[in-house]
């Protein structure tokens, strides 16, 4: 891994947001999840991934 952000790869960026949602981080891993679909070029693709992380912020339940 790199610790330079601008060599970091969707994949990179996914892995953190596994990571984040293992360490029970659901905000961090939906940013994660969101710079690796702004870095993916298959619209398909970062639609996926922003529905496999959804935004905690506007889906958490009271």
């Amino acid at each position: 891994m790199t610790s330079d952000p601008a060599e970091l790869t969707a994949a990179d960026y996914l892995d953190g947001a596994r990571e984040m949602t293992a360490a029970d981080r659901p905000y961090l891993a939906y940013l994660l999840a969101e710079k690796a679909a702004q870095r993916t070029t298959d619209p398909a693709t970062a639609a996926g991934i922003r529905a496999s992380f959804p935004d905690p912020t506007t889906t958490r339940k009271d």
